[in-house]
């Protein structure tokens, strides 16, 4: 039976960031689906029930039985072990590309506490914050996302999210990784994310490049995906 990719964005972003990558696998013979998280917010906290339900309801519409890769990026990192409770046991395989790495168990959030202050100060009197692209100065944007039109899209796709989202805790059920489970290390920034997967003796695969580095080299990537879930 055909194995599916499942491939989480950052609620922080959109569904676009993944959607080269999910060309890339379907030309080479693969499932792929991109469940669209940008409207998790909707309601308020908690807001981890409305990512498990989001990749969930896309796998059920597209791709309702079969094995499942989870591959996620960035914080999405995060709810990758509530997602895998939410499947049972059609996840074969996690993969972090460019992404958190969760603790084996216990409660996390989506930001660290060292980078609460900065996120503070980007929020508004509603306590709402801009789009992620809009944190960063325009030359680090533009670095990550050098094609204009690409630039366009991911921006206008972004949600703006409100500064709980990155408070409120996300469980991580015991258990999650019992699974293969790999890292896909593109930037400086994910250093130690990847370090810490070595730790846990999961395979590390670096491409070099920014953090959107799917959006850049989509081939490369599918590729790399493609290695790392399966048992070697």
């Amino acid at each position: 039976m055909q194995t599916t990719f499942a491939l989480v964005h950052s609620p922080s972003v959109g569904p676009s960031t993944w959607a080269p990558v999910a060309e890339a696998l379907e030309r080479r013979g693969h499932a792929a689906v991109v469940p669209d998280l940008t409207g998790i917010s909707a309601g308020g906290a908690p807001y981890w029930p409305r990512v498990v339900e989001a990749v969930r309801a896309e796998l059920a519409a597209s791709a309702p039985e079969g094995p499942v890769v989870l591959v996620a990026h960035s914080n999405a990192g995060f709810f990758l072990p509530v997602i895998k409770e939410g499947l049972g046991d059609r996840v074969v395989a996690c993969v972090f590309a460019d992404a958190h790495v969760p603790p084996a168990d216990g409660l996390i959030t989506t930001a660290e506490e060292e980078f609460l202050p900065f996120l503070r100060d980007l929020a508004g009197p509603d306590g709402v914050l801009p789009r992620w692209t809009d944190w960063w100065d325009e030359e680090d944007v533009v670095a990550m996302l050098p094609d204009p039109a690409v630039r366009v899209r991911v921006a206008g796709e972004q949600p703006r999210l409100p500064l709980d989202y990155y408070t409120q805790p996300v469980p991580v059920p015991a258990g999650w990784d019992e699974v293969r489970c790999s890292c896909l290390w593109f930037s400086p920034g994910y250093a130690d994310a990847a370090e810490r997967a070595a730790q846990r003796g999961w395979p590390v695969t670096r491409l070099p490049g920014l953090h959107l580095h799917q959006l850049i080299d989509p081939e490369g990537v599918a590729g790399a995906l493609l290695g790392l879930s399966r048992k070697s």
